[in-house]
């Protein structure tokens, strides 16, 4: 990080529990003619946020996600300009190791982000529902803000089409060798039971879901996986089948929330199985106990609900006589 003293403000928000810092000024030109080659030019030369040639926006990635600014779980996104103007404003989604192609709980963030902020106006009177339209990576998303009496109450994520990419790939692991689905809703998932490995998910366990999830994501190379889901089945509710995961993302990390593009994988993959009809809703817990609800449309389109919440902003300031710099990850 350059030595020069530096400011950079945020606002920082959290979907179910699972942290989202936005930054939508002072940034640098990214090349670029979509978000999806405005990601690659952020990756840098080596396709990689941690090439040895880091892309334009990786000193401030670094900054923002890791101590003492922030921690090895910070998720965020840089505000780029959209594809065109049949949506509201492009995304950059980061985290600790480098750039995500999708990011549910992001875009919910994001949704009522534009909305709280008047970015996006909301309807006289100020009840109903917002759409926010969204360029991401991986294509064009939509965030319906939901209002009553001035103020948001939660957020339907509308993700692009899901589907599956394999069902039943042995997977061998330090746990034994167990069967796993790969379904792609934006990003590359794989879904495995918790306790076909002998786990539950469990804050106590969450040490070894996170070896686990290390491990098949690297068995799986040809894939690209970003994420692993450990889920496990709970009682059905009325409106539907429920269960609980923790997905293990990027380099070991841990989402807080029930994680939003995870639950469209797990929608297309329940839905393949009979377990989730039309007009049915997934109740999808985190390891932590908040919750998402999901459906399936046609075409593989699903819908993902939540609430989001603003924790704070911030200006984050480099002291150039800082020996630290950019900080330090643990």
């Amino acid at each position: 990080m350059s030595t020069t003293p530096h400011t950079v403000r945020t606002t920082d928000y959290h979907a179910a529990g699972e942290p989202f810092r936005i930054v939508d000024e002072d940034l640098p030109p990214i090349p670029g003619d979509t978000v999806a080659e405005r990601r690659a030019t952020a990756l840098g030369p080596g396709g990689s946020g941690t090439d040895p040639r880091p892309g334009p926006l990786d000193d401030l990635r670094r900054l923002l996600s890791r101590e003492p600014r922030g921690h090895a779980g910070m998720y965020g996104g840089f505000i780029v300009p959209p594809d065109d103007d049949g949506a509201h404003f492009g995304v950059l989604f980061w985290h600790k190791d480098g750039y995500s192609t999708a990011c549910g709980h992001g875009t919910m963030a994001l949704g009522a982000w534009a909305v709280d902020t008047g970015r996006v106006p909301v309807p006289v009177p100020d009840d109903g529902d917002v759409p926010v339209r969204i360029d991401v990576p991986s294509g064009r998303v939509t965030a319906t803000v939901h209002r009553a009496e001035g103020r948001t109450t939660g957020v339907t994520f509308r993700n692009i089409p899901a589907r599956t990419l394999a069902r039943k790939v042995p997977v061998t692991t330090t746990f034994g060798t167990v069967d796993v689905d790969i379904a792609d809703s934006g990003a590359c998932y794989v879904s495995v039971p918790a306790r076909a490995l002998g786990l539950d998910v469990t804050v106590p366990d969450l040490p070894e879901l996170v070896r686990a999830g290390r491990e098949i994501r690297a068995a799986l190379p040809t894939y690209d996986v970003y994420g692993v889901i450990l889920h496990e089945e709970l009682p059905d509710t009325p409106e539907g089948p429920a269960q609980r995961n923790v997905t293990v993302f990027a380099d070991g990390q841990i989402d807080r929330s029930p994680c939003g593009s995870g639950t469209s994988a797990r929608l297309v993959l329940l839905g393949e199985d009979g377990r989730l009809a039309p007009g049915e809703t997934l109740r999808h817990e985190s390891v932590v106990g908040t919750v998402f609800t999901g459906r399936l449309l046609d075409g593989g389109v699903t819908e993902v609900t939540g609430t989001t919440h603003r924790t704070g902003s911030h200006a984050f300031h480099l002291d150039p006589h800082d020996d630290l710099g950019a900080g330090f990850l643990l």
